[in-house]
């Protein structure tokens, strides 16, 4: 009886996290992107939360809107080619020690050449956070298009201009 209460213990611990994902993160419906919507103003303590949500569960392939305002640490100063095209890359302070990679689509924005921002300058970006791991994680989707999987137009603010 002990062993089949034990057995039956493990199992419904070893479910939780499947049940927990099929639910999405803090409760919500991961079925549609409009229960965890894009933010209409900065909301770095909900990326914080999202991101920590991540790293306890790991990667779940699910793409969160995130909206964040933060100063410049560093920036790539060349634009690196990708198989999706030529990108514009930084790091963004979100507060309590955080910094997180911000990914610019230069052949999808309406920008200067890169680089565009540069260390000190202050940001307010909107787009898709991707968790693939630990360290691949960024903000993409930061430039005007949307997609049939992605509702939401990214942009970048820099010192008061805005990209996109």
């Amino acid at each position: 009886m002990t062993f089949r209460l034990l057995s039956t213990f493990a199992v419904a611990l070893l479910c939780a996290p499947l049940a927990a994902s099929a639910q999405g993160f803090f409760g919500q419906n991961t079925a549609s992107h409009s229960t965890h919507g894009m933010p209409a103003q900065c909301d770095n303590a909900r990326f914080l939360a999202d991101q920590q949500g991540l790293e306890q569960s790991g990667p779940t392939g699910i793409d969160l809107p995130e909206h964040l305002c933060g100063q410049v640490l560093a920036v790539s100063p060349r634009a690196k080619r990708t198989r999706s095209g030529w990108h514009g890359y930084f790091y963004l302070s979100v507060g309590q020690g955080v910094s997180i990679r911000i990914v610019s689509d230069l052949d999808q924005m309406n920008a200067p050449q890169w680089p565009w921002v540069s260390k000190g300058d202050q940001i307010e970006v909107q787009g898709r956070y991707y968790y693939d791991s630990l360290r691949r994680q960024g903000v993409d989707w930061t430039h005007h298009g949307t997609g049939r999987k992605w509702p939401w137009a990214g942009y970048v603010v820099a010192n008061g201009t805005r990209y996109q």
